[in-house]
C-alpha cells in the first residue's frame, strides 16, 4: 500500500479524526488548512487560502497525493455565498491537484442538510420522510452542498477518478479551535452550569426532545470515510452514515446531566436557544479556566451556540437510514452516550474541562 492523503480540513472535527485514522494505519498524510488551529502529530501540514486558486496551487505545487478529502466548509453570510465560496474550495483543490497528482479517489463530507435545506431556509420547506435514504436525492432549493458535489463530479469526470459522498449527522469528536462542535458546546455548557449554578435548560425544540434522533461519531465517520475510498463496492457512491442507535433528547439530556453531576431542568416546550442567554459566559468561562489551570480560556474557540441551537431547534424528528452502507459492506457501530462520554474524558485529560 502506498496511500497518500490530501485532507482538506484536517485540523476541524472530521479532520482530525480522518487524520488519526489513516496515520495509525499507514498512509502518508498531507492536512490543508487556513493554518488557525494546530493539527494532528505526523500530518504534514500545509496553509492557503481555499477560496483563492492562487494559494491553493502554490501551497500544493510539491504535493503528488493518491486520495483526497474534503473536510472542511466556510461558513458564509448567506446561502448565494456559501455556493460560491465553499464551491470554489472544491474545485480550486481539484484543479490544482489534477495537473501533478494521479487521483485515484477524491471523497467529500456534507450532511443531512443536503434533505433539510440550507441554515436560512432550515427544514422550511417540504422537507422528505424520515429517516432519510440517499435515494430521496436534492431539494428543490438552493445549497452549497449540491455545488461541492457538482465539481467534484465534474473533476472526477474529467480526470477519470473515483468519488464518495458522506452525509453525517450531528459529528460528535475532539477537535480544540474547532467550535461548530455540539459535544464540545455542550460540555462548555454543563461545565459552566455546574460552576454557576444556572439550570441545565434543554435549548431545543418539543420535536427535538420527544422525538427520534441519532447522531455521528468522528471516529466512524472516519472509518466510513477510509472504507469508502478503498472499496470496489463503495465507489461513485453516496452515503448516509450515522452511529446505528437511535435516541431522544428527552432521555439523552439526564444522561448528559448525570456525567457532569448536574439536575436537568424540566423540559416545558418552550424553546430557549443558548445563544440569547450566554451573553455572559465568555467573562463566565475565564473564571473558570482560571480557577482549574484549563488551557484554552477564550470560549468561542470550544463553543458555538448559534450552531448547537440550530440542531436541537429543529422543528421535526430527524433519524437517518444507513441501510445503503450496510448492504455495501460497511457494519461498523457506535453507540452515542458512549461517543458523548469518550469526548468529554478526553477534553478532561487534555485540561480542556475541569476534571
Amino acid at each position: 500500500m502506498n496511500h497518500r492523503a490530501l485532507i482538506v480540513g484536517a485540523s476541524g472535527i472530521v479532520g482530525r479524526a480522518l487524520a488519526d485514522r489513516l496515520l495509525s494505519a499507514g498512509w502518508t498524510v498531507y492536512g490543508l488548512s487556513r493554518g488557525r488551529t494546530a493539527g494532528v502529530p505526523g500530518c504534514r501540514l500545509i496553509v492557503a487560502d481555499l477560496a483563492s486558486a492562487e494559494s491553493v496551487a502554490a501551497a500544493t505545487a510539491n504535493v503528488d497525493v493518491s486520495h483526497v478529502f474534503f473536510t472542511a466548509w466556510a461558513r458564509q453570510a448567506n446561502e448565494k455565498e456559501n455556493i460560491r465560496v465553499n464551491g470554489a474550495m472544491v474545485r480550486n483543490v481539484l484543479n490544482s491537484l489534477g495537473r501533478r497528482s494521479k487521483l485515484e479517489h477524491a471523497a467529500l463530507v456534507t450532511g443531512l442538510k443536503h434533505y433539510l435545506g440550507p441554515f436560512e431556509a432550515y427544514a422550511s420547506g417540504a422537507v422528505p420522510d424520515t429517516p432519510f435514504r440517499e435515494s430521496q436525492g436534492r431539494q428543490p432549493v438552493e445549497n452549497f452542498y449540491y455545488e461541492q458535489e457538482d465539481r467534484l463530479f465534474d473533476a472526477a469526470a474529467r480526470e477519470g477518478f473515483t468519488w464518495s459522498v458522506h452525509r453525517p449527522h450531528t459529528v460528535i469528536g475532539f477537535a480544540p479551535g474547532n467550535a461548530m462542535n455540539m459535544g464540545q458546546t455542550l460540555a462548555i455548557y454543563a461545565t459552566l452550569c455546574r460552576h454557576t449554578g444556572q439550570p441545565f435548560v434543554f435549548p431545543g425544540s418539543a420535536a427535538q426532545w420527544n422525538g427520534l434522533t441519532d447522531m455521528t461519531d468522528a471516529r466512524l465517520l472516519a472509518r466510513h470515510i477510509e472504507w469508502a475510498s478503498t472499496s470496489e463496492a463503495a465507489r461513485n457512491e453516496d452515503f448516509n452514515v450515522v452511529n446505528g442507535d437511535v435516541f431522544r433528547w428527552k432521555t439523552m439530556w439526564g444522561q448528559l446531566a448525570g456525567y457532569f453531576g448536574i439536575e436537568a431542568a424540566p423540559f416545558d416546550d418552550i424553546v430557549r436557544p443558548l445563544e440569547g442567554r450566554m451573553l455572559d459566559a465568555a467573562h463566565q468561562w475565564r473564571d473558570v479556566a482560571a480557577k482549574y489551570g484549563l488551557v484554552e480560556p477564550d470560549i468561542d474557540r470550544l463553543a458555538s451556540w448559534w450552531h448547537t441551537d440550530a440542531d436541537l431547534g429543529r422543528p421535526m424528528e430527524v433519524v437517518t437510514d444507513m441501510t445503503k452502507s450496510r448492504k455495501a459492506g460497511f457494519l461498523d457501530y457506535q453507540g452515542t452516550p458512549d461517543a458523548f462520554f469518550d469526548l468529554f474524558e478526553r477534553l478532561k485529560a487534555e485540561r480542556f474541562i475541569p476534571g
